[in-house]
């Protein structure tokens, strides 16, 4: 431009040469702008704000700071300074109990520093309050009145200091140096990573089965494959108690092992991960050159070659996602180890046991932080995995389409109707557990067991929550979620809002369920918090649910959203036509079928959900998952199974109407798609 100006005699002052020429926003821009910045706000409220008073409850210590309290006799009517707490501690050779927590509000009594034979011959005692905030010093359960105060040698018993607060590693250092902590950490690592290597050959075994052969019965097996998604975590490992427990069907199999452990837990595990990696497994194995193969062949490799250097390495990083997935699953998930695991401590089970069995929150932040660890390295790792990741099919590619193998088929038929066994015996043993009128001596069917009023955990109450809850989530997620991908898509420069929004929606993934249910606890249950009113509704069910699940259905509705060529926005632009109108008639239409999957994965997570809210519910606010959780743990098992039927006939009744309106509200949208 300025040689151009140059040639043409025009001068160009300086100050302009240096100015940046920027397009001035339009409306619609201003309002994209504002939308957008109201999501991110929601998640800085939902997630962020949150997660950081974990770390700060985490280090939150307790401790006595006896060198701040002064002690003074009165003899003979006259008083005499004696020095402070500290200093009678170390005459008398007082120590606290090492066992105590830091983290723990005990309070200790001044009595029992000064010994009794010091005190004999005093006629009253003055305690000084000398720490910067006060109110060290309690006299008989409340607080005393000033910062020096007087007791009675009569009354002295009945005073108590109370601990002061600071910040340190005294937590993470008590933690480490308990063996019984210190060991759920081992426990979980290595029932994941065994759940893991199970479950991953398993996936790509079956999805092989699925993807690469021509065995009868794959419609069938895709859906028995997809049960342990419609149904919670605790309802498996109830299974297997009715089949391996000490009155189970196959209790002689297990040669007097029992259920209740390591074993219950890994069995259990396998059963709810088993889906969620063939998934992964079945896209992975999906997309396949048949010229490889055809060029294997020529060059005469064998079939297991052409399966070690063209099959596993085309589905290599299908198998490293599967297995940090299913690990990650496994390390986070508290359902399992709660119904099944008996003594055998994890990490997830540590985090209730400090939160609701000791009123313990300092501790949980704790144990929240390191069960977060290894759930951050899984995704981390898997997100570096996944960007390593190339293309399988090119445009030149060739589907690969399997040969005819009758013995092979046979085989992957045989294995694929064993895992389906495998999953139908728990699900069915569930069921049969459901209507037993009394396990085992009575197995007449009947639905006393449905008869959830006269049971622990809430009654018909909790299922109406949670169809509530689902519904909810489902609705109000959907809408949010595709909001939120949609102005990050498709708004126009913005780049570091847009790439911050980004960030923010992978927050959920690597969060566990209960470290958030334990971050809500810290943020909202504050009274100077202005969201506190949201404690204990139904509202905060919803923002924690749909925070929690958020990662998945974002990245959906923006892959469905990149399909989309950017022309659509410019053309709108070009005729005046403001964004949301473009959205509703545009957008929304051909994202439809990702929305719709969007929808049905948040009602069923919602429906099936526990370790995110199962810090959060209230009396009023009980769920059907929470029900299953508490009926189990008043003894009722059958009742806990029928409630966990009841949450699976639910999902599979929506998911095929579900199915049903969904098909023919795309058909009346993408009518285009016929022409």
């Amino acid at each position: 431009m300025p040689d151009i100006a140059a040639a043409r005699g025009i001068v160009i002052p300086s100050t302009y040469r240096r100015t940046r020429i920027r397009p001035r926003l339009a409306g619609d821009e201003f309002v994209q702008r504002g939308l957008l910045g109201l999501v991110m706000l929601y998640l800085v409220v939902a997630l962020v704000l949150p997660l950081s008073l974990v770390g700060i409850k985490a280090l939150q210590t307790f401790h006595f700071p006896l060198e701040q309290v002064g002690v003074d006799f009165r003899r003979d009517g006259a008083w005499t300074p004696q020095g402070t707490l500290a200093d009678w501690a170390q005459k008398s050779g007082f120590a606290r109990n090492p066992d105590v927590m830091p983290s723990e509000r005990s309070r200790i009594e001044p009595a029992a520093i000064i010994p009794k034979r010091e005190r004999r011959d005093i006629e009253a005692v003055r305690l000084s309050d000398t720490s910067p905030d006060g109110g060290l010093i309690v006299i008989g359960g409340k607080p005393a009145l000033g910062r020096t105060v007087e007791i009675a040698k009569a009354d002295f018993g009945s005073v108590q200091m109370k601990p002061a607060m600071a910040y340190g590693l005294d937590n993470f250092a008590f933690y480490f140096r308990t063996e019984s902590l210190r060991q759920s950490i081992f426990n979980s690592l290595i029932v994941a990573i065994l759940v893991a290597g199970i479950v991953t050959p398993l996936a790509f075994a079956f999805a092989y089965g699925l993807m690469r052969t021509h065995m009868r019965g794959k419609g069938i097996f895709r859906l028995i494959s997809s049960i342990p998604v419609l149904v919670p975590s605790l309802l498996p490992a109830i299974g297997l108690v009715y089949l391996f427990g000490k009155q189970g069907v196959l209790t002689p199999i297990l040669l007097g092992v029992p259920i209740y452990g390591p074993l219950g837990i890994v069995l259990a595990s396998v059963f709810f991960t088993l889906p969620h990696a063939l998934v992964i497994m079945t896209v992975a194995l999906s997309a396949s050159d048949q010229r490889l193969y055809e060029a294997a062949e020529v060059l005469r490799a064998s079939p297991l070659r052409i399966f070690r250097t063209v099959t596993l390495p085309g589905a290599r990083y299908g198998l490293i996602s599967a297995f940090f997935v299913v690990f990650t699953l496994v390390v986070t998930d508290f359902g399992v180890p709660k119904v099944i695991g008996g003594d055998f401590p994890m990490l997830a089970l540590d985090i209730y046991k400090q939160v609701i069995g000791q009123q313990n929150f300092q501790m949980g932040a704790v144990v929240s932080l390191v069960l977060l660890l290894p759930a951050i390295v899984a995704f981390v790792v898997d997100r570096m995995v996944s960007r390593r990741q190339v293309a399988q099919m090119t445009a030149r590619a060739v589907p690969y389409t399997p040969k005819e193998d009758k013995r092979r088929d046979r085989l992957f038929f045989a294995f694929c109707a064993a895992v389906s066994l495998f999953l139908l015996s728990i699900i069915g043993m569930c069921q049969v557990a459901a209507l037993a009128k009394f396990w085992p001596y009575d197995l007449t069917p009947g639905l006393q067991h449905y008869d959830f009023n006269r049971m622990d955990g809430g009654g018909w109450r909790s299922y109406a929550n949670s169809l509530q809850l689902a519904v909810l989530v489902a609705t109000i997620g959907s809408a949010l979620v595709f909001l939120g991908a949609y102005l990050v898509e498709k708004t126009r420069n913005f780049e570091t809002p847009r790439l911050l929004m980004q960030m923010l929606a992978m927050i959920p993934m690597a969060v566990p369920g209960m470290v958030l249910g334990l971050a809500y606890i810290f943020f909202f249950n504050n009274p100077a918090n202005p969201l506190n009113a949201l404690y204990g509704t139904m509202a905060i069910l919803v923002v924690c649910t749909v925070s929690h699940l958020y990662t998945v259905p974002h990245l959906t509705a923006a892959t469905a959203l990149k399909q989309m060529d950017g022309e659509f926005e410019a053309v709108s632009m070009s005729l005046k036509q403001p964004f949301w109108r473009t959205l509703g008639r545009v957008s929304v239409p051909v994202c439809f079928p990702a929305m719709a999957e969007v929808w049905i994965y948040l009602f069923v997570n919602a429906m099936t959900t526990v370790s995110a809210v199962v810090f959060l519910y209230s009396s009023t606010t009980t769920l059907s998952s929470i029900a299953v959780l508490n009926m189990d743990d008043a003894g009722d098992i059958a009742p806990a199974a029928a409630m966990g039927m009841m949450i699976f006939y639910t999902n599979v009744i929506v998911r095929v109407l579900h199915g049903w309106g969904a098909d023919a509200v795309v058909r009346r949208l993408q009518t285009w798609r016929t022409r």
